[in-house]
């Protein structure tokens, strides 16, 4: 590693610079300054292989004819940066140096004066806090000052319903700051680890803590906090946001952060006028086992730094509005869901998902259905109870009769082939009062062409289902005219009401009967109205269905608003009777012959032929 240092700084140096007969500085400077970041780098596990090569660094004079110490030093910075990568790691030429004296703490009339000048406060429409800061306090100070702070800073936020936490601007703090400032938005009843931060020169590990005294209130655990960030968030402020937001506590909204260090340390270069600026420890997050060092922080909703506010506010504004949400969601599937018992539940449970904080990190309406709808699928095993779009009632279409004989054409496949065995395809059911309108057309354009074979495949391998208002008429072309049959029995949780579904005793057209031979083929897309009507024949023994189990949709979904927000439900309200057979919503129904979709037709063709044959 130290070779590639030499090498680097080799190429830079010879590259622009004239090698003169001298050397300016002193021999020892390069093994000086490789021992100073030996001895007090945070990462040495990242100096492999450097200090065994201190030897042949002090025999490397060349560099060291560099006629200026300020290019001497950029070269030396570049040099060690790229071997240890790590942008932090510089090298100054400073002549002139004063040491930096730490300043004494100011009386508190003084501090509170700092704190009223760099912290602004405000409270924002609909009760939302805002608090700038742009230095974060360290113990010593919070100890001094501290009740002040809370009667002048604190008490003016804690009454907010949410906080916007603005760290844009915060270059510099104290990380003995860092559990004050997380402890304030976390629970007192048991001590969380926050961090860990590990000193490089006194090869120490120390554990942050959260605090189970502070002084004033807590902000609590529930209410929406958002932390502001930008490429000039840097440091202890890092640590902050880092912490919040891996305890799930806090979303950051803005930019990249800085990527900085808990702490730095400048070493002055043995008796040159070379220093060495580094950081001296690093935060370990207990959570991630990672940092947010060199690479910085990144935002749970990225946007330019400029723009986070309004950003914040929106996402602020939506999670208001989450528990009346959820709680809505849940009356309205406890009030309507199809079956009784699991719309309870759902609803029992995922008010139970509300109040564990489960939507309490929810930064966008999207973000908010999405996961609405996954935890309804998964609480129910019903896919169809999900959240929706209020879709809007188009106008009707008026079409001409050559429209429609065109609409059928398309929408109807069917076929004849060998021992007469008729096909008929067809993908989406219609509405029974649209279907009755143009049945004769469909009788001339589409049955007559099937009606008169000796056995039939139907094939709703591709039929996503549609409205079920035309199940029984359809269902009725296979059953005789001399007796009425129950089809099904729907129960409609809305309203509280049952219905029979029979067969129609009158029918446009000829029908199909009960005696020739039916086979129904499926796929797992097989959805909807296709399982109400694969359910209904294979429950009366009218069909062989043959190919993969079927979606498990649901009856046609009703569309219910939730309160007063722009958030939609769609939630199944009519069953099917499964008192003879098991309910296909939500599972499907099994084929008789199970075989993949694509090998479903021949296979029903080769059971027909069969049957055909030895009737023959």
């Amino acid at each position: 590693m130290a070779k590639a240092l030499f090498v680097v700084v080799f190429l830079l140096v010879f590259g622009n610079v004239a090698v003169v007969t001298h050397t300016a500085f002193p021999p020892s400077l390069i093994v000086d300054m490789v021992n100073i970041v030996l001895d007090n780098y945070c990462s040495p596990e990242k100096l492999a292989g450097l200090k065994e090569a201190i030897a042949a660094a002090s025999s490397n004079t060349e560099i060291l004819n560099i006629p200026d110490g300020e290019s001497l030093s950029r070269v030396l910075s570049a040099g060690l940066q790229t071997t240890i990568s790590d942008p932090r790691l510089q090298v100054s030429f400073e002549p002139d140096f004063v040491p930096v004296v730490a300043p004494q703490m100011p009386a508190p009339e003084q501090l509170v004066a700092m704190l009223q000048h760099a912290i602004k406060l405000d409270v924002l429409e609909g009760n939302i806090g805002y608090m700038r800061i742009d230095h974060i306090l360290g113990e010593a100070a919070a100890d001094k000052i501290g009740q002040m702070l809370v009667d002048l800073v604190w008490n003016k936020v804690l009454p907010t319903s949410a906080l916007i936490f603005d760290l844009r601007h915060t270059i510099s703090g104290d990380i003995t700051g860092l559990s004050y400032i997380v402890s304030y938005f976390t629970s007192a009843e048991s001590a969380i680890h926050i961090d860990s931060v590990y000193d490089r020169p006194s090869n120490t590990t120390t554990k942050l803590m959260s605090m189970a005294t502070l002084l004033g209130e807590r902000y609590g655990t529930t209410k929406p906090l958002i932390i502001l960030t930008s490429k000039n968030t840097k440091g202890i402020a890092e640590d902050v946001a880092y912490c919040l937001q891996n305890l799930k506590r806090a979303t950051v909204v803005g930019a990249q952060t800085a990527g900085g260090s808990v702490k730095v340390g400048q070493f002055k270069v043995g008796d040159t006028d070379f220093y060495v600026t580094l950081p001296t420890a690093k935060s370990i997050n207990p959570i991630t086992g990672s940092t947010w060092e060199q690479t910085g922080v990144t935002p749970d909703v990225n946007v330019n730094a400029e723009d986070a506010l309004a950003a914040a506010v929106k996402i602020v504004q939506l999670r208001l509005q989450v528990p009346a949400i959820i709680e809505g969601s849940a009356a309205l599937i406890a009030d309507n869901y199809a079956f009784g018992e699991t719309g309870a539940d759902v609803a029992s449970k995922l008010k139970g998902l509300l109040e564990r904080g489960d939507y309490s990190m929810v930064v966008s309406k999207s973000g908010l259905e999405e996961k609405l709808s996954a935890d309804l699928k998964s609480l129910s095993g019903d896919k169809n109870l999900k959240t929706t779009s209020k879709t809007p009632v188009l106008p009707p279409i008026n079409y001409t009769p050559e429209m429609y004989i065109d609409l059928i054409k398309v929408s109807f496949h069917t076929d004849n082939f060998e021992n007469n065995i008729g096909y008929l395809r067809f993908d989406m059911f219609g509405e029974f009062e649209e279907v009755k309108a143009i049945a004769q057309i469909i009788v001339e354009h589409v049955w007559s062409k099937v009606v008169n074979t000796d056995a039939m495949i139907i094939d709703l391998r591709n039929n996503l289902g549609g409205p079920t208002t035309a199940i029984a008429g359809f269902c009725s072309y296979f059953f005789d005219a001399d007796q009425q049959i129950v089809l099904d029995k729907l129960t409609d949780r809305q309203s509280g009401t049952s219905t029979e579904l029979q067969t129609l005793t009158e029918l446009t057209g000829p029908r199909y009967g009960s005696k020739k031979p039916l086979i129904i083929l499926t796929s797992g897309a097989t959805a909807g109205a296709a399982e109400e009507f694969v359910f209904i024949m294979k429950r009366l023994g009218r069909a062989m269905i043959v190919g993969e189990t079927t979606s498990g949709g649901s009856h046609p979904p009703k569309t219910f608003q939730v309160g007063d927000s722009d958030v939609f439900l769609s939630i199944p309200t009519v069953h099917s009777d499964s008192t003879l057979l098991p309910a296909w919503e939500r599972s499907g129904i099994a084929p008789h012959i199970p075989v993949s979709a694509a090998a479903a037709l021949e296979t029903a063709k080769g059971i027909l032929n069969k049957h055909l044959a030895g009737q023959n």
